[in-house]
């Protein structure tokens, strides 16, 4: 049963400012200084969210959007995110090959 039926539920991401379901955005917590990612959408605590791409992740840390979204003083360490974000992109890119190695069904 929805909290709220009737309602979308959206967030935004703190790169591109776009709004999506959570479902396309990777949800962050943060931990001692460091910006987690928690792909459950479990971990406690304040959350912030992303498309899991190079692209919204470099426009999040040049806007300096870390500390606010968290609310934190001071600078946060992307260092585990982004290894996150570098590993999902090589499995997607892995993945695509192997669709456009397919003979196309219109021949």
């Amino acid at each position: 049963m929805e909290a709220r039926p009737g309602k979308v539920r959206e967030r935004t991401c703190i790169g591109c400012r776009k709004r999506c379901s959570p479902a396309d955005l990777l949800r962050m917590t943060v931990s001692g200084g460091l910006v987690l990612p928690d792909p459950a959408h479990r971990a406690p605590g304040r959350g912030a969210h992303l498309h899991p791409v190079a692209e919204c992740l470099d426009l999040a840390v040049r806007r300096k959007a870390f500390p606010r979204a968290f609310r934190a003083q001071g600078p946060l360490d992307v260092t585990a995110l982004r290894d996150y974000v570098a590993q999902r992109d090589r499995q997607v890119q892995e993945a695509v090959p192997m669709a456009a190695n397919r003979p196309s069904a219109a021949v």
